[in-house]
């Protein structure tokens, strides 16, 4: 079974029904929990990444309360999101796991570790930034742009978000897109909802305008990745975050965006191999 035919399950938190998708059930020691970025359901994980990861580790995707096929309302801060990634990861029978987070799949995964320190045996941070970081109170206005950039060019939304704007960026987005677009509607996850989205940008607001954080509660060994050209979480986050999460490890990739991992699927599976291993 690939990424591209693996349906959705759902189990009961709290009382709302929660959509995940499990690959590779009892292949690693911890299950490796990924938190995807702003607007996306599980749709959005590169396929080709997750076959790769799913070769060595036991996978769970979410769709975190609001998001795609899961019940509920986006809660109205990204502390309150953890605390339902902590619910759901326990509902599904689990005390200890390794936790990645994408852009703000990376916020709210800090905010897991605070609430949740013994949870969290490993942690994966990408393409993220700490609360009060660089640039992260600015990311409505940042995507809007590139959105709006996006439809004058009649491309995918994303395409000036996760790639950077040159020809490289271009040939790299294609290739992913590709990769995305290949799932069929048999498999499809349910479409993000507007409102979703838009309360997500207002959670993210007030992460980002808060009192910059020094991550001194974050005691797991962290590997910390992005591109060297983030727009959307300028990298300079990624380097001070290293600096301050004591034994990180950091790995920028070159000419690469926000969607570094996806454009270096290869590299970067066998880098979260390496490291959780």
């Amino acid at each position: 079974m690939t990424y591209l035919t693996t349906k959705n399950e759902v189990i009961a938190v709290r009382g709302e029904k929660i959509a995940y998708r499990e690959l590779s059930k009892g292949k690693s020691e911890f299950p490796l929990v990924m938190l995807v970025h702003l607007a996306a359901n599980m749709d959005n994980w590169d396929p080709q990444l997750i076959d790769l990861l799913a070769e060595h580790q036991h996978l769970i995707l979410l769709d975190l309360p609001g998001v795609g096929a899961s019940e509920g309302k986006i809660e109205p801060t990204l502390e309150e999101t953890a605390e339902s990634v902590v619910a759901i990861v326990h509902a599904l029978g689990y005390e200890k796991i390794n936790l990645l987070g994408l852009s703000m799949g990376g916020m709210i995964a800090q905010e897991v570790v605070r609430a949740d320190p013994e949870l969290v045996h490993k942690l994966i941070l990408v393409g993220t930034g700490p609360r009060g970081g660089k640039g992260i109170d600015r990311i409505t206005p940042v995507t809007f742009a590139h959105m709006f950039h996006a439809l004058l060019q009649r491309k995918d939304m994303k395409r000036y978000i996760f790639y950077t704007n040159d020809a490289r960026g271009e040939q790299e987005a294609t290739k992913v897109f590709n990769r995305l677009n290949s799932r069929t509607s048999e498999w499809a996850d349910q479409p993000m909802k507007v409102s979703s989205f838009l309360r997500q940008l207002k959670a993210i607001k007030k992460w980002g305008t808060a009192q910059t954080d020094d991550l001194t509660f974050i005691k797991q060994p962290t590997l910390i990745v992005n591109g060297d050209h983030d727009d959307m979480v300028p990298t300079e986050n990624s380097y001070q975050m290293h600096e301050k999460i004591k034994g990180s490890q950091l790995i920028i990739y070159p000419h690469a965006g926000h969607g570094s991992l996806f454009q270096y699927a290869g590299a970067f599976s066998q880098a979260v191999q390496q490291f959780l291993a």
